[in-house]
């Protein structure tokens, strides 16, 4: 039993943001709509109240409130298998008044904040060799969207 649900907060577009969501990534899917059985802040009787959806195998839950924001205090990390996955993502959640941030992180037209994260950057982040590490990081430090090979170059041959 899965014992934290990620609960996320839209201005009436909770819906509309989980569909987009799903249509990304593998294991995704929308589980349930609520509509609402009363008038609420975020909508009258018979609007969407709650979308229960799953993305990448995670089970999350949007609801449709007015009055909250997201902030980069709380991101979610897509780990991408390559730079053509790192690509599309990237083109996919920047669209449409998204917004491009350092490192591989953006926020997305609703402002939720994502890390859009090659494998291969942790990977590389992570090496023993601590200068390879260090080279690699501060690749990724001057960049916004990741270039894989980039990183890679600066961070040299493995020893």
């Amino acid at each position: 039993m899965q014992k934290i649900t990620p609960f996320l907060s839209f201005d009436g577009q909770a819906e509309e943001a989980a569909r987009f969501y799903v249509s990304l990534l593998p294991d995704s899917r929308i589980d349930r709509v609520t509509h609402s059985p009363v008038d609420t802040p975020g909508g009258g009787i018979g609007s969407v109240l709650i979308v229960e959806f799953t993305l990448a195998g995670t089970p999350f839950i949007a609801l449709n409130t007015p009055g909250f924001t997201f902030t980069e205090g709380v991101s979610f990390m897509i780990s991408c298998e390559d730079q053509a996955e790192t690509d599309r993502l990237w083109a996919a959640l920047t669209a449409d008044g998204g917004s491009e941030m350092a490192c591989g992180w953006l926020k997305d037209r609703w402002g939720l904040v994502w890390q859009v994260t090659p494998v291969r950057l942790m990977e590389l982040i992570k090496d023993p060799d601590r200068d390879r590490a260090r080279r690699a990081m501060e690749a990724m430090m001057t960049m916004v969207k990741i270039d894989i090979a980039a990183v890679e170059r600066a961070a040299g041959p493995c020893l």
